[in-house]
């Protein structure tokens, strides 16, 4: 029997399987995955070659990448149809065509602004781009900041400080925009979702999430969250149930609309996750998630169900009654 999770108009079903790759693609973890305008899906990982790219059914289209990255972390397209890869370890964002074509980049590799220094950047986590072209950076792992530039990469504004309150941030670890250009931030230590004007504004947050790594948003405006939400990893708290980690659809009342649990805790099996750190969704409502697996996950969680092949990254298909 067909195994379906979630809830309401979010309900969906593991596809098994669903990439073929050859023997010769060996992927890493899958830090970032973005999806284009005909639903082909970009693997940003942190394998040989970084850039994967499959078609709806599996198939591998292409291949790119290889001497560029230090560490891959995000992966966003934008509405010209260009691809933002962000690299965490090298301080940089980089605009490519989809054929892999460098066409741009943001900071200087493996040059740092200086641990919360507020400028670009400091081991940046991911990018987005807005219906009217401005570029957006959360500035995560050493800073506490969003910075917003235009088309072309010109600085025009940051802002975010290091803190708990509206507009500070807790490392900032993913960032989206809606097609009405609010400004999306997983601000993932704060465990919350802060909303802002294209300017930086704080308007709200969503809360009712433990940890959010990968976000990903639904199209039109007023869009649900669809919230990667990682574990928690404190001797004190690592067996508390429902904590996570598993994938959240929520409302920007805060509501939980639908929750991926397949009821057997941290895992690499079928709708099991051991850290959801990026999430897509394509035209017809189907989700990618991709999963980071830290070394030390089997010492994290030494109960976890291990498959003789880790899963690094899973298809979960929309399901409609």
């Amino acid at each position: 029997m067909t195994e379906i999770l979630g809830a309401g108009d979010y309900r969906f079903e593991p596809v098994d399987d669903w990439a073929r790759l050859p023997s010769e693609v060996v992927l890493g973890d899958v830090a970032g995955i973005a999806v284009d305008g005909k639903d082909r899906v970009y693997l940003f990982n942190r394998g040989q070659t970084p850039v994967v790219v499959l078609s709806r059914d599996g198939e591998v289209l292409a291949a790119w990448g290889e001497g560029i990255f230090t560490n891959p972390h995000g992966a966003s397209i934008g509405p010209d149809q260009h691809l933002y890869l962000t690299d965490n370890f090298d301080h940089t964002v980089r605009k490519f065509s989809l054929d892999g074509k460098l066409l741009m980049q943001i900071g200087t590799a493996g040059v740092s602004s200086g641990f919360m220094s507020g400028k670009p950047f400091c081991k940046c986590t991911h990018s987005a781009v807005s219906p009217s072209g401005d570029i957006y950076v959360s500035d995560g792992y050493q800073n506490a900041c969003v910075h917003k530039f235009d088309p072309n990469g010109r600085h025009l504004l940051s802002w975010g400080s290091p803190g708990t309150g509206p507009g500070e941030f807790n490392l900032p670890h993913n960032i989206c925009c809606d097609p009405d250009g609010w400004i999306y931030v997983a601000d993932r230590e704060n465990s919350r979702v802060q909303i802002f004007d294209p300017n930086g504004r704080y308007e709200t947050q969503i809360v009712n999430m433990h940890r959010p790594s990968g976000l990903a948003i639904t199209p039109g405006s007023c869009p649900d969250c669809i919230v990667g939400e990682l574990a928690p990893y404190l001797k004190v708290n690592r067996d508390f149930p429902n904590i996570g980690p598993f994938v959240s659809v929520l409302d920007r009342q805060s509501t939980v609309l639908s929750r991926l649990d397949a009821g057997r805790g941290a895992g690499l099996g079928p709708g099991q996750f051991l850290s959801p750190h990026s999430i897509a969704q394509d035209s017809v409502g189907d989700l990618y998630v991709g999963d980071v697996v830290d070394a030390d996950w089997a010492a994290v969680f030494p109960d976890a169900e291990k498959p003789d092949r880790p899963r690094r990254f899973q298809k979960f298909r929309r399901y409609r009654s």
